[in-house]
């Protein structure tokens, strides 16, 4: 018996695409649900560029749930995101300031926040790089929109100063949590729990950018005790996103 068998694991963090010139991986739902088999995943949260395509992969699942994924700078953003949240098993927003461009306390997202606080779901925020997704730059939005759940991804991803200032920023904002994949120090997973809070740091591995078997070990490394670690690896997204 692996370790990792005894928990009820949520991946918060994965995605499906086709191969990826940018990053030159792939993922289909049938190779996901495989990995998730192996790992004991009992849900994972998927989300692509490509919503449609997440869509049919999430029609009739029970294991698998989605983000809808919006770019603010594009004109119909907030009917797509509200059209999306609507469907069967969408569970939150993902929003990429990086790739798309944009600072997230620039006023064009305060419009697809406010479509999350109706539908009272989580935002996830991709974290870590320079210009557009330091951490600092997520704390006037959760200022101003305190009652909105917002999720770094990475948590600072893979710099220090990033990583510390993510945690700085989930510590003084109690609406902010923390999501582990891609940031490799495991010993700021602990830092992050017992700074930020035991019921705000999420498991995530970014398939296929990420793998369980590398992420799991790192979560484990963190020197958690065993209800944190339960709290960590699932109960934490169970409860942020509503699961039964």
């Amino acid at each position: 018996m692996d370790w990792w068998e005894k928990y009820y694991i949520v991946d918060a963090h994965a995605h499906i695409r086709l191969r990826d010139p940018l990053f030159g991986v792939e993922m289909s739902p049938e190779r996901l649900r495989r990995l998730m088999k192996k790992y004991n995943y009992a849900r994972c949260i998927i989300m692509s560029k490509d919503n449609a395509a997440v869509e049919r992969a999430v029609r009739g699942s029970k294991d698998l749930l989605a983000n809808v994924w919006v770019n603010p700078k594009e004109r119909d953003c907030c009917q797509v995101l509200r059209r999306y949240l609507q469907k069967e098993n969408f569970v939150g927003v993902k929003l990429h300031p990086l790739f798309d461009g944009y600072l997230p306390h620039d006023p064009i997202v305060h419009p697809v926040v406010e479509v999350a606080e109706e539908f009272d779901v989580p935002i996830q925020f991709h974290c870590g790089h320079p210009p557009f997704s330091l951490p600092w730059s997520f704390e006037p939005l959760a200022r101003e929109f305190p009652q909105v759940k917002m999720v770094l991804l990475h948590m600072g991803h893979g710099h220090v100063v990033y990583i510390n200032g993510a945690i700085e920023v989930a510590e003084r904002n109690p609406n902010i949590y923390l999501e582990t994949s891609g940031m490799p120090m495991h010993t700021k997973i602990k830092e992050a729990v017992e700074r930020v809070g035991r019921d705000r740091v999420l498991y995530g591995d970014d398939i296929p950018c990420g793998h369980p078997s590398w992420e799991l070990e790192k979560t484990r490394a963190a020197g958690l005790v065993e209800e944190d670690l339960r709290r960590v690896l699932g109960e934490n997204a169970r409860r942020l996103y509503s699961l039964e």
